[in-house]
């Protein structure tokens, strides 16, 4: 089911406030994900969760980047895994489409409320969230794609994914994308992505290789690293066989 993936480096300059890198990454194998529950939820996703578009903002360009990868047709179902405030779901329901939906997963009650109501706002009539943390989220439809879009505790996460993936078709798309650590030599750049990623992460670990729980559970994969190795965009398809909500 694990392809040994394609990785390639695209040089790109990092922006303050973008998805780059840390201090000294860690090579061990990445721990499970912590349990989910309010306790456990950052500051960032709660009372910070109204302010969460402008203090990001500078990594939007690198979400479009991350969503563009991902392909997905018009008509299509697409799941936004760890939603948010909705920056991403947009961008989705252009690419879907009237006659495509998209559902979104958001485990705070604070950012989704602020999805729901920019979805409001908005008027897309096919675009949900569904309020629960990913591992326990019951998703209403099987989808042809899903984005993990800077979602690094939920990729660290094998219940979450695996949930994830039990509600994809054989052969549907998977992107994700988002920080990661550069090459240990660029400690400068590591230190300012440790300050920029902290407020979002429960922990750092696995953030040297982040996809490395995906990556069993996709086929085909493909790597490219970006901002001079400290982001990242993967993409791969789900198994077309063996796999899927029917065991198909």
């Amino acid at each position: 089911m694990n392809d040994t993936p394609k990785t390639r480096q695209e040089v790109a300059r990092p922006r303050s406030g973008a998805n780059s890198a840390m201090s000294k990454p860690r090579t061990s194998r990445p721990t499970a994900h912590p349990p989910a529950g309010p306790a456990a939820r950052l500051p960032a996703y709660r009372e910070h969760a109204r302010s969460y578009e402008r203090r990001t903002g500078a990594f939007q360009r690198h979400r479009d980047t991350i969503v563009e990868a991902l392909p997905v047709s018009r008509g299509q179902v697409v799941l936004d895994v760890g939603c948010g405030t909705g920056l991403c779901c947009g961008l989705l329901q252009e690419k879907v489409g009237p006659q495509g939906s998209v559902v979104g997963i958001e485990e705070s009650p604070e950012m989704a409320a602020v999805a729901r109501e920019r979805i409001a706002a908005e008027g897309w009539a096919n675009v949900m969230v569904v309020q629960s943390p990913a591992e326990d989220a019951e998703i209403p439809i099987t989808a042809d794609a899903a984005l993990f879009c800077a979602v690094h505790d939920i990729l660290q996460s094998p219940g979450a994914l695996q949930n994830i993936m039990s509600s994809l078709r054989p052969g549907a798309w998977v992107a994700a994308g988002g920080g990661k650590w550069a090459p240990w030599a660029m400690m400068a750049l590591n230190l300012q992505v440790r300050t920029l990623h902290a407020p979002y992460v429960r922990s750092f670990a696995g953030f040297g290789r982040p996809w490395n729980h995906l990556e069993e559970l996709i086929e085909d994969i493909d790597v490219r690293e970006v901002a001079l190795g400290s982001g990242y965009i993967v993409t791969g398809q789900a198994p077309r066989s063996g796999c899927g909500p029917t065991g198909e």
